[in-house]
């Protein structure tokens, strides 16, 4: 459904909901068929709890900007529906969120609390600094701490992301299928050359991975004179 989303197909998106909905009646159904609940009780208590966490909507609250709404959110879940959203500060985030939409949530709820780093020239700086962290424990071959830099420079990334405004899942997503994209015409390429694979030296490689960059930059001035 995501991918249908991204690509702007309407039809494309209209079997993926389909799909998406055949899988929550399905397991509805088997709720049914054990005793426990039925799609009534499903729409029942998710219309209750939006209209109950957006009084803002539905009954006389006032707020002045979304981070009112934010703040009123997390007041209910814990107050009036007896819902902890943590044994600490930072809170707790669904174990399925993808890694890089994990670390952004934990960095922008730390810079709320006041933990943060005062601008982005700082934050690049602690990206360099997990570089050169990461240099050393490659040039001493641990497994244990190549892994744990790898992971602390990927976290300064995402929370570079942040100061950026740019959402670190999203910017992943398009760069690998940009790769994809110019892999795929690469192939071409190599096979207007008259190559019959994919040829095997890394120069010829690259020169045909920088006339397709060539070709793409083109294009986009072709469409934006």
């Amino acid at each position: 459904m995501i991918d249908a989303i991204a690509d702007q197909s309407p039809s494309d998106l209209k079997e993926e909901l389909g799909d998406l909905l055949f899988q929550i009646l399905f397991l509805v159904r088997m709720a049914e068929e054990s005793g426990e609940f039925a799609l009534e009780d499903v729409i029942a208590d998710v219309t209750e709890k939006m209209i109950r966490r957006h009084p803002h909507v539905f009954s006389d609250a006032k707020v002045s900007s979304i981070d009112d709404i934010k703040c009123n959110w997390d007041k209910i879940k814990q107050v009036v529906e007896r819902k902890p959203l943590t044994s600490g500060l930072l809170g707790r985030l669904p174990r399925a969120l993808p890694a890089l939409m994990s670390a952004q949530q934990y960095t922008k709820r730390a810079a709320e609390l006041g933990f943060d780093w005062p601008d982005m020239e700082s934050e690049l700086g602690k990206v360099e600094e997990e570089i050169r962290e990461f240099r050393n424990a490659a040039s001493s071959s641990r497994p244990e701490g190549i892994r744990e830099e790898i992971g602390d420079l990927l976290f300064s990334i995402v929370n570079l992301s942040r100061f950026a405004g740019v959402d670190a899942e999203e910017a992943l997503h398009s760069a690998t299928n940009k790769f994809c994209k110019r892999f795929r015409r690469t192939e071409e390429k190599a096979a207007e050359a008259g190559y019959t694979s994919l040829p095997s030296s890394l120069r010829q490689l690259d020169d045909l991975w920088e006339a397709t960059k060539a070709e793409e930059a083109q294009g986009e001035e072709t469409k934006n004179p």
